[in-house]
C-alpha cells in the first residue's frame, strides 16, 4: 500500500523553495507514495510543473484571512471600523495586543483558522514545507491528522521576523525538523535549543542531469552583446540583493569594462529597481528579464554567475550554477561555504557593494581564473542520494 504524504506550501510561485520541493518529489518513487501538495492559494508559475500524479488541495477560506495576515494590524482594525464591524475590530485588536505581550502567535492563528476545515483524511506524513510563514507550521500541527509530522526550515532565523517562543511551542508538535544548511541549523538551535535532538540538515535537492538537459531548450540571450554577460537569478526583493548588483555594475561600467548584467526573476522591488537603473543610466546594461520557469539556457550562456543575496537558507540557484560549471561569485550567506570553496571553484565575498565589485572585477579581468573555476566545477560530482535517504528512511 502506498504511503500518504502531504506537503504544505504557500503557493507554487517561481522560487527556490518551490523548485526544491518539485525536485524532491521527482526523486520519490511514485509507485510507493501517494503525494498531495496543499497550498494556501492557487497561484504560481510552477503550478504547471507539478506532476500529474500529485494531488493538489487548497485551504478553503484563505482569501478571507490573507489581508489580515499580510496587512499591519492597525490597517485591518481601521478597515473593519469603516465597515461597521465594531466587535470584530475589537476582537482582532485584543488578540493582537495579547500576541505582542506574550510573544506567542498561537492565539492569533487559532482565531484566524477557526472556520478553516481540517484536511480530510489521515496521512502517514505531513510536512510543513513552506518558507518563513508560521501559519503553515500551525496548520500542519493543528489541522492535519498524520502519524508523523516534519517541519522544514528554508531560511535564516536571524534575518526574518522569527518568534523563538512560538517556534519553541509549535515545533514540539513535529517529529523531525530539517534545516537546509549547517549554518542555518546552528542559528535555529541558538534560537530554539530544545529541538536539537530532532533537528538535521537537509540540503535542497537539484538535478544536474535535468538542469543540463533544460539548458539546451530555449534560446537564451538574443541581444548580440559582444562583452561579458553577468547573470543573477532570484526574486526581485531586498534580501536577494539586486540593488547591490546595480551599484556594482555602475562601478564596472565607469571603469570601462565591457559587461552587461541580466536578472531573471520578478517581485515586489521591480519598480524600485527600474527607477534605480534609470537614475544610473544603466537601461541598456542592467537588464531585467522577468520570470522564467526555465532560466537554464541563460545560466548556461552567461560568463559569470553572481549571487548578491543579503541572506539565504541554502541558495538553490547557486547549486544550479554549479551544475552548469559557471564562474561564480556569491556573498557569504548561509550555505555559501557548503557549496563554494573561495578561490578554488568560485569566490565568496562579504555582503557589500565594495566586496561584490572587487570579486566580480577580478573575474572580469582574469579569464584564466574563470576557466579554472569552470574546470573545477565540471569535475565535481553533485549527488543528493544521501539527502533523499534521510527523508525516505523517516517516512
Amino acid at each position: 500500500m502506498k504511503k500518504k504524504i502531504v506537503f504544505m506550501v504557500i503557493n507554487m510561485n517561481v522560487g527556490g523553495t518551490e523548485k526544491a520541493l518539485l525536485n524532491m518529489i521527482a526523486e520519490m518513487p511514485k509507485d510507493q507514495y501517494d503525494i498531495t501538495i496543499l497550498m494556501l492559494e492557487k497561484y504560481g508559475g510552477f503550478l504547471k510543473d507539478i506532476p500529474d500524479y500529485v494531488r493538489i488541495e487548497y485551504v478553503k477560506g484563505f482569501g478571507q484571512i490573507k489581508e489580515i495576515i499580510n496587512n499591519p494590524p492597525h490597517f485591518t482594525v481601521l478597515d473593519l471600523l469603516k465597515k461597521g464591524c465594531l466587535m470584530k475590530a475589537i476582537t482582532i485588536l485584543s488578540i493582537y495586543v495579547t500576541t505582542k505581550i506574550t510573544n506567542d502567535k498561537s492565539l492569533f492563528y487559532n482565531y484566524l483558522l477557526k472556520d478553516a476545515s481540517k484536511l480530510v483524511g489521515e496521512y502517514d506524513v505531513a510536512v510543513a514545507y513552506a518558507g518563513p510563514m508560521d501559519l503553515i507550521s500551525f496548520f500542519v500541527a493543528k489541522k492535519i491528522k498524520a502519524k508523523q509530522k516534519i517541519q522544514w526550515v528554508h531560511f535564516d532565523v536571524t534575518k526574518i521576523g522569527f518568534s523563538n517562543k512560538f517556534a519553541s511551542k509549535i515545533y514540539k508538535e513535529f517529529d523531525k525538523v530539517f534545516v537546509v544548511s549547517e549554518e542555518a541549523r546552528k542559528k535555529l538551535l541558538r534560537a530554539v535549543p530544545t529541538i536539537k535532538k530532532k533537528t538535521e540538515v537537509f540540503l535542497n535537492i537539484t538535478s544536474p542531469t535535468k538542469i543540463q538537459s533544460q539548458s539546451k531548450k530555449g534560446k537564451g540571450f538574443d541581444d548580440n552583446f559582444d562583452g561579458l554577460r553577468i547573470l543573477t537569478v532570484g526574486r526581485l526583493a531586498a534580501e536577494k540583493g539586486q540593488d547591490l548588483a546595480i551599484d556594482v555594475l555602475n562601478k564596472l561600467i565607469k571603469k570601462g569594462h565591457n559587461v552587461r548584467w541580466y536578472c531573471i526573476g520578478d517581485g515586489s522591488s521591480r519598480l524600485k529597481y527600474e527607477e534605480k537603473i534609470k537614475q544610473n543610466n544603466l537601461e541598456g546594461n542592467f537588464i531585467l528579464l522577468g520570470s522564467h520557469t526555465n532560466p537554464y539556457p541563460y545560466m548556461d550562456q552567461c560568463d559569470i554567475y553572481v549571487q548578491p543575496s543579503r541572506y539565504e537558507g541554502y541558495c538553490i540557484t547557486l547549486s544550479e550554477a554549479r551544475c552548469l560549471s559557471k564562474a561564480i561569485v556569491t556573498t557569504n550567506v548561509n550555505g555559501a561555504k557548503e557549496q563554494i570553496t573561495s578561490g578554488k571553484n568560485g569566490l565568496i565575498t562579504d555582503i557589500s557593494v565594495a566586496g561584490i565589485f572587487k570579486a566580480v572585477e577580478e573575474l572580469v579581468k582574469d579569464e584564466a581564473m574563470r576557466v579554472k573555476f569552470e574546470d573545477s566545477l565540471s569535475k565535481e560530482i553533485i549527488n543528493y542520494e544521501t539527502e533523499m535517504k534521510k527523508f525516505l528512511s523517516i517516512i
